[in-house]
């Protein structure tokens, strides 16, 4: 058969090694697979089959150093999870019987219980056979801490096929951001790291939710996972009639051919070991020393860290080799190593460094303050009809009161002037039509504050270029919201002094947990004001993927989140909040609102600001287009998530509804949070029209800085 594209040249610079152990990995996998009933007799494999795929082979390359007992533990588990995709497959997918593979899918988790001493059900099939003996010699060596997150990925891994069973039965190709998002749970990396914590070492608890190490996982899944679609496309999309494959979605959402779509993949494949690399050598450091880790738990990282890069090229290594893939005419040494023979010349890795660090370069060479003209407003694609509340007029005033009680006038960043052309309580207006004056107030002064905070970051701390004052500002605030009554800080600003009252009035009926998950919401925020620091102090514009992720946090969009999922009370139980469908209608309107603000702030941001976070710069950058050109992916991106946001409502929401058999409150409650959505963003699109903050004439007469009269006054702060 002909192969659909040439594969590309890959980025890969570092060597595949074979662990010693590998014979005895294999005899042992095939000796478990038999018991376990997954070959002769299951229907789906038998030994032949096995040892064509010799997954002895991928995990011997992708945990090269483990001793023999591991790698054949680990073998096992590979074994397993492929049989399980198969096995899917075979009976759910083919037969497009969603009932039966949610009932199977929902008895899989009874056999990972958090504590080993609890019983669990009689296997009743090969893959229930195969996790229940296997949970039972993993977790005894794990700590609590590991099994709680290798449970989750593992049942991410097996729920999120349900969403892939999904498409295929609308016939249905998924746009690239909501791709990008499931594939990495579908595709199991996560689940992989879990394992490279095994065969190296564990993840101290204390980092193990930081935004390096889960960018560390996000990268490494979304580099395996991108490999993984351009090796198995003929076999995903052309013999199995697959819609849950990179190349196939960026063929689509590009409309372009085959070969350009696998082109860009490995584009944004090289990009994110970029990210990779660029994370483990610049963020990870600083966080282990951020949490005061040991010399033992900081060799820990590095093993771990290290792990993910072995699995990395082994991984590329198996593909090359495996029947499971197209991988005719693939180079099978690699171009980066240096040349032990004939056909590879040290002129040829030459080209291929100038190649890379061109690539690497390009994040870093944005010419700041460049005049890019009146920003340029497509066709946005707006179903809901804009409703705006009653207590608007006063609320504005109310705003203008409190900013002043706060001190946010006075600190040489924001003047009455600038207030008015942001017009806030527009934007609260929209947001939340049916507010009573008192909600309306709190969130039109929740608004202001983050903004504000927006604002101060990058003029103050850029501006002197002082990336631990930021830092300590960060932690300053996190202590502005006390969850179990600890006393806050002495408010030494603003932005201290308007939190803490924020704070107050917003969580004095709350439970803890309510109060916890709204801190989480604003912290979020906050470290990604740095983290944006941080890249403009580098020059360092992000790649697609990390930038379209952060967006969300720095947006405030947790925040806004929260507050709307307090709104509908105890109605909605937590897991259908944590579901699939629910995180990407989310996500889906979240992005939209993200998005439209980057098109709308583009003359703001790039020619008055020397802002490097924006859309449209980041996909200019990373493709190497125009301002037009992409602003025209910007708004197909745009109109992209409002239509997923319109899909999971129509299509997703009612079948989760009776998966979850939700009573007819908890659907009238969803209902209603859906509608807050809805209102949310019609509400965002009608204030970005509106206000002055991103039009040219009034960028032209106030977008300079700080106010000409008022130098900002940074107190002297302490952690106290």
């Amino acid at each position: 058969m002909t192969q659909p594209f040439e594969l590309p040249h890959f980025y890969m610079p570092y060597p595949a090694r074979l662990n010693p152990h590998l014979d005895e990995a294999r005899a042992h996998s095939t000796r478990w697979a038999r018991e376990m009933g997954m070959l002769e007799g299951s229907g789906i494999w038998d030994q032949a089959d096995l040892e064509a795929h010799d997954y002895g082979l991928l995990c011997a390359y992708t945990h090269p150093d483990c001793d023999g007992p591991a790698l054949s533990l680990i073998t096992d588990w590979y074994v397993w999870v492929f049989f399980f995709d198969d096995h899917f497959l075979d009976m759910f997918k083919r037969t497009q019987d969603r009932a039966a593979g949610k009932a199977h899918l929902d008895r899989l988790p009874l056999f990972m219980p958090l504590d080993p001493g609890t019983p669990v059900p009689e296997p009743e099939n090969p893959v229930e056979a195969g996790l229940k003996d296997l949970w039972a010699r993993t977790v005894p060596a794990m700590s609590v801490d590991w099994r709680r997150r290798f449970s989750v990925a593992t049942e991410h891994l097996l729920n999120e096929s349900m969403w892939e069973l999904s498409n295929i039965n609308e016939g249905r190709i998924a746009n690239p951001v909501e791709y990008i998002e499931m594939r990495r749970k579908v595709g199991g990396a996560p689940w992989s790291a879990g394992l490279v914590e095994y065969a190296t070492a564990e993840v101290p608890a204390a980092v193990a939710g930081t935004r390096p190490l889960r960018v560390l996982m996000e990268t490494f899944s979304d580099a395996v996972h991108l490999r993984n679609d351009l090796f198995s496309y003929q076999r995903e999309v052309e013999e199995e009639g697959e819609n849950s494959n990179g190349v196939l979605v960026l063929e689509t959402f590009f409309k372009c051919t085959t070969q350009e779509a696998a082109d860009i993949v490995n584009d944004v494949l090289t990009s994110r070991l970029h990210q990779f690399e660029h994370t483990a050598l610049t963020e990870v450091p600083a966080v282990a020393l951020e949490k005061g880790l040991s010399p033992a738990e900081v060799a820990a990282v590095a093993a771990y860290t290290k792990g993910l890069q072995d699995w990395q090229s082994g991984g590329h290594e198996w593909h090359l080799r495996s029947s499971r893939y197209m991988n005719k005419g693939a180079r099978t040494g690699s171009p980066w190593q240096v040349p032990s023979g004939p056909g590879t010349s040290a002129a040829d890795i030459g080209a291929l460094l100038a190649s890379a660090a061109q690539d690497r370069l390009r994040s870093y060479s944005h010419v700041p303050y460049q005049k890019v003209g009146p920003s340029r407003i497509p066709d946005l694609h707006m179903p809901f009809e804009l409703q705006l509340s009653p207590h608007l007029y006063q609320a504005r005033g109310h705003l203008v009161d409190w900013c002043h009680r706060m001190g946010i006038l006075q600190e040489g960043v924001w003047d009455e002037d600038k207030l008015a052309a942001y017009d806030l309580a527009l934007c609260s207006a929209g947001l939340d039509p049916d507010a009573t004056p008192e909600a309306l107030d709190l969130s039109a002064h929740w608004l202001a504050w983050g903004t504000y905070g927006d604002d101060y970051y990058p003029l103050v701390y850029g501006h002197r270029r002082d990336l631990a004052a930021a830092r300590l500002t960060t932690a300053r605030l996190s202590q502005c919201m006390p969850v179990e009554g600890e006393p806050a800080v002495v408010p030494g600003n603003a932005m201290e002094r308007a939190l803490i009252d924020l704070w107050a009035r917003t969580t004095a009926t709350m439970t803890t947990d309510q109060r916890r998950t709204l801190k989480s919401a604003v912290d979020a925020m906050t470290e990604s004001w740095v983290w944006e620091l941080s890249n403009q102090l580098q020059n360092r514009i992000p790649d697609p993927v990390d930038y379209l992720e952060m967006r969300r946090a720095t947006f405030g969009s947790d925040l806004t989140l929260s507050l709307c999922r307090m709104g509908q009370g105890p109605a909605i139980p937590a897991e259908v909040y944590a579901s699939g469908p629910v995180r990407s209608l989310e996500n889906a309107a979240i992005d939209y609102a993200c998005l439209l603000n980057d098109v709308f702030s583009y003359q703001k941001e790039i020619e008055y600001e020397g802002e490097i976070h924006n859309a449209i710069l980041v996909v200019q950058n990373f493709f190497g287009v125009d301002y037009p050109s992409a602003l025209t992916v910007v708004q197909d991106l745009i109109n992209q998530r409002m239509r997923q946001f319109e899909h999971v409502v129509a299509h997703e929401l009612p079948v989760l509804y009776d998966d979850f058999a939700l009573s007819e409150e908890s659907r009238t409650a969803m209902g209603a949070y859906v509608l807050d959505l809805r209102n949310w963003l019609a509400g965002i699109l009608n204030w970005h029209r509106s206000v002055d903050r991103y039009k040219a004439e009034w960028l032209g007469r106030r977008a300079h800085g700080f106010l000409p009269d008022r130098p900002p006054a940074v107190p002297a702060l302490s952690l106290g």
